[in-house]
């Protein structure tokens, strides 16, 4: 655990030597200090270098490579690669919820600068002013990127709809038909057990809900309640199973509620069925709503009830009591996506994966930091 100076606490974080050398070697490639066709350290200079293990430095060469920056020669080593001999590739983003869901925000400035980096180009495709729903503007995004052949898409499937897994599914099925690669962002379009055939980049889920969830009880908190909008994405029912999973190892009820936490009377009824003293929920945006709920009943947070969220969003410190949560590491999380999909591009027949990066637990007042546990 560490703390920030400024009331937070984190944990998980730790020194990322594969992540310092891939960027490093990144900047000086982009800023020419490193010339095409120039040969670059080999693993064993680089290791010695930075004082990483030549398996964390050839991981970052092969990193390097996935972008399409070097071009690694059996038993000559690792060279810049000429530019001209790489072709432009154009990738389409399709998240209906850019601008509404913060993370998507740093995912695609991640995506952006690792294209950059493969001379890649990423794009937004325009939806005609006609449109009036989210999921028709999605559906005309498929047609757009379908029309124009990109060579790849970034998918963030949508949810909080009806009837959003028949255009999820119904948009996936149409880029298959165009054969077109998808990178699937944050989440996948069925539920556990079944999979969809698309790579997935993301967090563990199921370890996020654990990490709040463990907190909590570490707190003195006994009576938790788990709180999700009707029609999440699977990500959700991942952070339910780890959520769960702490409150089956302590031997305690688990309750799961969906519904609107806008809504007062729900939430006055859900305080008096439960008595809680914690609150996992699903995301910030569910937090955030139910703090302005207890608020107005008279219920103290963190005094009489703490509260958590997931995904750290920019107005996570600015409530009116600062919300504990879950850390996504949106910027990796979109380079990784990019370097997924130019490695499916080049090896098609790879099978689907699932590319989980690990999050941190930011701890902030709601759940009463600075202070003792009870």
């Amino acid at each position: 655990m560490k703390s920030t100076g400024d009331g937070e606490q984190r944990f998980g974080e730790r020194p990322n030597k594969y992540k310092a050398i891939f960027q490093h070697l990144q900047e000086s490639i982009l800023r020419g200090k490193y010339a095409e066709g120039q040969r670059i350290p080999s693993e064993s200079q680089l290791s010695r270098t930075f004082g990483a293990s030549r398996l964390t430095a050839g991981r970052a060469l092969k990193e390097l490579e996935i972008a399409g920056l070097i071009e690694r020669r059996a038993g000559s080593g690792s060279y810049v690669k000429q530019q001209g001999k790489t072709r432009r590739r154009t990738f389409g983003l399709l998240i209906a919820e850019l601008g509404q869901t913060e993370i998507f925000e740093p995912i695609c400035q991640g995506m952006a600068r690792a294209s950059r980096a493969s001379h890649d180009e990423l794009i937004w495709g325009a939806a005609t002013r006609d449109v009036v729903s989210t999921e028709q503007q999605a559906l005309q995004l498929c047609r757009y990127y379908v029309a124009n052949k990109v060579s790849g898409v970034f998918f963030a499937p949508l949810e909080h709809l009806a009837g959003c897994d028949e255009v999820n599914e119904r948009i996936l099925d149409d880029f298959s038909s165009a054969a077109i690669p998808v990178v699937l962002l944050d989440r996948d379009v069925f539920s556990y057990p079944k999979r969809s055939k698309f790579d997935l980049v993301g967090i563990d889920n199921r370890r996020a809900g654990y990490l709040v969830t463990e907190y909590l009880f570490n707190q003195g908190c006994r009576r938790i309640v788990f709180m999700a909008r009707p029609y999440s994405a699977p990500t959700v029912e991942q952070r339910i199973v780890g959520y769960r999973d702490v409150m089956q190892k302590h031997g305690l009820p688990a309750w799961v509620e969906i519904g609107n936490p806008e809504k007062q009377d729900w939430i006055g009824n859900l305080l008096g069925q439960y008595e809680p003293d914690g609150f996992v929920c699903a995301n910030d945006r569910t937090a955030a709503e139910l703090m302005i709920r207890l608020k107005e009943l008279g219920v103290d947070v963190p005094a009489r009830v703490k509260l958590t969220g997931m995904d750290d969003a920019k107005y996570s410190t600015l409530l009116s009591v600062p919300l504990t949560t879950v850390r996504q590491p949106c910027h990796d999380i979109g380079a990784a996506a990019v370097w997924t999909m130019i490695e499916r591009i080049e090896h098609p027949g790879m099978p689907a994966r699932d590319i989980l990066l690990d999050c941190q637990l930011v701890i902030r007042q709601s759940c009463g930091a600075g202070q003792a546990p009870q």
